[in-house]
């Protein structure tokens, strides 16, 4: 692959996308490119539809039918995107471990004790290995490209993939904010007994100290724990709960003021991990849980443009919880690339 000055000198971003294996056709590779985004397949601890680990193959799929000029970020593609092939050792896993979490789940719903039951005990147990597995791999890939100067995008996959890339960042930087939109709140501790359970992923990234405050987005379904654990966080996470946007929305509070209110809590440096769940369902309806109300897409660019007007830096981000479906892939596509160029405006 030649350089990346040769690159910008040859490619035509009016062109016709091409299929080269590449996110939107880019003539990039690992080492030309100066955004690496890692495409997760893994849904193992899913509580509803299932579908996510094809959630990046999707996106991959659909982003050539895009169009490369962003009206943030007109010269964008030129940072130089790459997502490197998928592991298929973590789909082969994923698919394996997603028959064991299926037991184990099964047996809690009917009221069966998991502890105690050597069968259910030894289920569980391989699907936490799995688990770990999968967030060593992520951590070290982002620790790789974060030493070589580049920025980290991820896509689910379930909620659960971005904790790896998450503590890398956490080990580069002191302190960080994560600006989190989505439907649920994923404060629970090790839900259903699956420490790095979609469910959970919030509770762990918290677990990191360099992880000064977290703003959530969007949230419409939540449990009495995570309400508790919210408000017993002085302050450290800041829920901005989808019903009450709206009412205020609908009492003629502009949505700029609202993301400028949003935003005004994070640090100098922040991380943005977007569930596509946190959308209205009609943008990304196979998505692992979707929950009626939500955002519009456009309106997630302009709490993230709003970000970096701010003077902030955008670090990372993920897109997870993205289905199968060529909709899905399509709007998600459309986020990742915005996502890159927003990142891009202040790198």
């Amino acid at each position: 692959m030649p350089p990346r000055e040769t690159i910008l000198q040859t490619f035509d971003p009016s062109g016709v996308g091409l299929d080269n294996g590449n996110l939107y056709g880019l003539p990039f590779d690992y080492d030309s490119a100066g955004i690496i985004i890692f495409g997760v397949p893994w849904e193992v601890t899913v509580s509803y539809h299932e579908g996510t680990a094809d959630g990046p193959g999707a996106v991959l799929k659909a982003s050539p039918q895009l169009d490369l000029y962003d009206l943030d970020n007109p010269d964008g593609w030129q940072q130089g995107i790459y997502m490197p092939p998928m592991p298929d050792w973590i789909r082969q896993r994923s698919d394996a471990g997603r028959r064991e979490a299926s037991r184990v789940i099964q047996a809690m719903e009917q009221g069966v004790a998991i502890a105690g039951n050597p069968d259910l005990e030894a289920a569980l147990a391989q699907v936490n290995r799995a688990g770990e597995q999968v967030n060593t791999w992520l951590r070290g890939e982002t620790q790789r490209a974060l030493g070589l100067g580049k920025r980290v995008g991820v896509i689910g996959g379930d909620h659960s993939v971005p904790l790896g890339a998450i503590q890398a960042l956490a080990q580069q930087y002191p302190d960080f904010g994560i600006l989190h939109i989505d439907a649920h709140a994923d404060l629970r501790d090790a839900y259903q007994g699956f420490p790095y359970s979609h469910a959970s992923i919030m509770s762990n990234v918290l677990a990191l100290p360099q992880v000064s405050r977290l703003v959530q987005v969007g949230i419409r379904d939540i449990a009495h724990g995570e309400v508790a654990k919210i408000n017993a966080s002085q302050g450290r996470i800041v829920t901005h709960y989808d019903p009450v946007l709206k009412q205020r929305r609908y009492q003629g509070t502009p949505w700029q003021a609202l993301c400028e209110e949003i935003i005004a809590p994070l640090p100098a440096l922040v991380y943005l991990s977007f569930d596509v769940d946190g959308l209205d369902p009609k943008l990304c309806p196979g998505t692992g849980t979707p929950v009626p109300g939500g955002l519009e897409l456009e309106e997630v660019f302009c709490l993230v443009r709003s970000l970096i007007a701010s003077g902030r830096t955008l670090i990372g981000f993920d897109v997870s919880e993205v289905g199968a479906g060529d909709w899905d892939g399509n709007v998600a596509a459309r986020a990742v690339y915005k996502l890159c160029n927003l990142m891009g405006l202040r790198a």
